[in-house]
């Protein structure tokens, strides 16, 4: 009833919220055009101010009116802006003169970026770096993630209380299997593929050798880039950077001033009082002169487009799980995504498609019928691919029949295995008196059940079930990526390869991110310079913007959580994939399960 009461009352409240904005919307709109028209300005000698605790995405968040009154009053709200703004964004920077220089600005909040989106937005800051305008980073706690980014700047500085982290990166996997034997629920594993280790937490207590295998290569590899981008930059070698983080990991600022990590330790106070003296002294904040990247996003977007062509190369995302049918914010519905490759096959405006994709895979089902479209796409148009953070399972059957497939040497791909999993709740339901009985008319009416395990004839029909699919995964990888299926076999078995070995294997093409893709594909449909870039889907609404503007804009801040939050964030991503398993012959084609990298 408390449950009840407290979704009711937040729904009414933003009915109420929503009724006052449609009745002095209008007013609101008017009277706030009144007061600033022209919008947001940049005055000359300005510095773009990147902060880093902004959690960089594919797409737009979905979200309802409810959720975004209910994140509001409860502070839950999340700071995120997507890569394809953030790269307009530098690049618009990089060619306004009032724009001198960029300033990368650490916060409180963690930056849960994959590398390879950061790798991208790395490529947009060399390019401003290479103009001849100056990029300075400060920060108190210096992390992996987001010095990978700093590492690009003139100038890096640490707060004298603070600390630079170069340790290596690591991947922790929560085990259910002792929790789940303890409370007597039962789980049952179809699967091919020795490393298809998505099954692994709820029947071990720890990797298994193959998982473990799998996982220190592409960690390996991750950081092999990770190195030898940060080290060329710094002026240092790999070996060099290497050496620090095995014998020391967590540097003073000091000592990270020393060994050429940081080239400052400092206060953000003496930083802003050196970028005052490239710009003079603002008199409305009384520092230097600046524009964060949010608000000169608005500018940026607002400037005339150097192409307003009917022509044009579409950009769709394929971001979160694949579930089957429609899916909710955050998952990729097969039917949902299927109808807009249709949509935009018949649209004759639309001469190239380019799928981005950064998904962990899930429902076989669904990403056949994903496939299926990008095919009969790729007859009347070009289709191309870029991988984001992860192309995986799933992510790389909807990917694979692509004229072109890019990703970067970070990106998470491959896993190419199927699994089934059959849990079943007997065992706690008998305990807390809970029984069931079945009337069927065929041996396997009820094989579908949770009421019981299966029986080994059930579990055989699964297990011919999921060996079909891995073969017609095979076929379809062989057959795309013109590699024989006995090659296919062997790099397959549900393992995981960085974008880097994915490309040296035939996975994939070439090394490159969104904008490569998006090149490509105006290349292939031979479009000159007479075209201009749509993303689809379509997310924001009318509804959205209203409330956006009456809860006070996009200026949010991300918090920083202990790790007792953090750890059940964990958890309930867990959850989330499993309640995102709801393909109607329970076989998957998924990454194993929330693969984390810290």
């Amino acid at each position: 009833m408390r449950d009840f009461l407290k979704h009711t009352f937040a729904t009414l409240l933003g009915i109420f919220i929503f009724l006052g904005l449609s009745v002095g919307g209008l007013l609101f709109l008017v009277i706030a055009t009144a007061s600033k028209d022209t919008g947001p300005q940049v005055k000359d000698k300005s510095v773009l101010v990147f902060d880093l605790s902004q959690n960089i995405t594919d797409s737009r968040p979905s979200s309802s009116a409810r959720e975004i009154v209910s994140g509001a009053l409860s502070g839950d709200e999340t700071d995120t802006i997507t890569l394809r703004t953030v790269l307009d964004t530098i690049d618009h920077a990089t060619q306004d003169s009032k724009i001198i220089a960029l300033y990368l600005h650490g916060s409180s909040g963690n930056n849960a970026s994959g590398f390879a989106t950061l790798k991208e937005v790395r490529k947009a800051l060399t390019r401003f770096k290479a103009t001849g305008k100056k990029i300075y980073a400060y920060d108190v706690d210096w992390r992996e993630r987001e010095y990978y980014l700093a590492s690009v700047a003139n100038t890096i500085a640490v707060n004298p209380i603070g600390q630079l982290e170069i340790n290596g990166l690591s991947s922790e996997s929560m085990f259910y299997a002792g929790a789940l034997q303890k409370f007597g629920v039962g789980v049952q594993v179809t699967r091919v593929g020795k490393y298809k280790s998505a099954v692994e937490p709820y029947l071990l207590t720890k990797r298994s050798p193959a998982n473990k295998e799998q996982t220190e290569k592409l960690l390996g590899d991750l950081w092999s880039e990770f190195l030898a981008t940060t080290s060329k930059d710094r002026k240092m070698t790999v070996q060099q950077v290497q050496k620090i983080a095995d014998s020391q990991g967590i540097l003073s600022p000091q000592d990270a001033q020393k060994k050429g990590l940081a080239d400052k330790v400092a206060y953000s106070d003496e930083i802003s009082a050196e970028l005052k003296t490239l710009t003079g002294e603002d008199e409305e904040n009384k520092s230097f002169r600046q524009v964060t990247l949010k608000t000169y996003a608005k500018i940026a977007e607002d400037h005339p487009k150097k192409r307003n062509a009917k022509q044009q190369v579409a950009v769709v995302y394929a971001d979160g799980e694949i579930v089957n049918g429609q899916g909710t914010a955050g998952q990729v519905g097969g039917d949902r995504l299927a109808r807009q490759l249709r949509d935009l096959r018949l649209d004759d405006d639309v001469k190239a498609v380019v799928l981005r994709v950064n998904s962990p895979g899930g429902s076989a089902t669904a990403s056949e019928i994903i496939q299926r479209e990008l095919v009969l796409t790729r007859k009347v148009k070009p289709v191309v691919v870029s991988m984001g953070d992860v192309a995986a399972s799933g992510g790389y059957w909807i990917s694979t029949y692509a004229d072109r497939i890019f990703a970067e040497p970070n990106t998470i791909t491959g896993s190419i295995g199927v699994f089934g999993l059959q849990p079943n709740i007997q065992k706690i339901a008998n305990q807390n008196g809970l029984t069931w009985d079945v009337v069927k008319t065929g041996r396997f009416a009820d094989s579908q059940t949770i009421s019981r395990p299966k029986t080994p004839e059930e579990l055989e029909l699964v297990q011919r079930s999921v060996n079909k699919i891995y073969d017609q995964f095979l076929t379809k990888v062989s057959d795309s990526r013109k590699l024989q299926k006995s090659k296919v076999a062997a790099i397959a078995q549900g393992r995981v390869w960085s974008g880097s070995e994915a490309k040296s294997l035939g996975l994939v093409d070439e090394l490159g991110g969104l904008e490569d893709a998006v090149k490509e594909a105006a290349n292939r449909a031979k479009l000159g310079d007479d075209w201009q870039l749509e993303e689809y889907p379509k997310t924001s609404t009318l509804e959205e913007k209203l409330l956006g503007r009456f809860l006070g804009g996009d200026e949010t801040k991300a918090t920083s959580s202990d790790p007792f939050t953090d750890e059940l964030k964990k958890i309930q991503a867990d959850l989330a994939s499993l309640r995102s398993m709801n393909d109607p012959k329970g076989v998957y084609v998924r990454l194993p399960f929330n693969l984390r990298v810290d």
